[in-house]
C-alpha cells in the first residue's frame, strides 16, 4: 500500500485538472490588425503558414479567467519578421474576454 501511494504521490505532478484555455487566435487576429492599424506592415503580405506562436504563460486568476502571454512571430512574403508579445484575458468558454494589449518587440528587414 506505501508503494502505491508513492507511485501516485510521485504522479500527481503529471496530472492536471485545469486547463488554461487554447486561445491563440484571438491574440493573433487582434495584432495582426494592430500591425496593420500602425502602419507596421500590410497584413495581407503576411505568409500565414510560417507564423511561429508561443503561450509564454498562462496565469489563474480566478475560477475560469485566466491571464495568457502570447509570443509571435509573423513572416511576410518578402522575408521580413515581426515579433510580438501579447497580454489578454481568457476563459474556456471565451477567448476574448479582454482587449489584447500587443507590442511589437522586434522586425526585420531583408533588403
Amino acid at each position: 500500500m506505501k508503494k502505491l501511494n508513492l507511485i501516485l504521490l510521485g504522479l500527481l505532478p503529471i496530472i492536471s485538472f485545469a486547463k488554461a484555455p487554447d486561445c491563440y487566435n484571438w491574440p493573433m487576429n487582434m495584432t495582426k490588425a494592430w500591425l496593420k492599424n500602425a502602419n507596421i506592415t500590410d497584413i495581407y503580405n503576411l505568409d500565414e503558414s510560417k507564423t511561429k506562436i508561443t503561450l509564454l504563460a498562462s496565469e489563474k486568476k480566478k475560477k475560469d479567467l485566466y491571464i495568457e502571454i502570447y509570443h509571435f512571430v509573423f513572416f511576410d512574403k518578402q522575408g521580413n519578421t515581426y515579433e510580438v508579445i501579447t497580454q489578454n484575458e481568457a476563459s474556456q468558454e471565451e477567448c476574448s474576454i479582454s482587449d489584447v494589449n500587443s507590442y511589437l518587440i522586434s522586425k526585420s528587414h531583408t533588403h
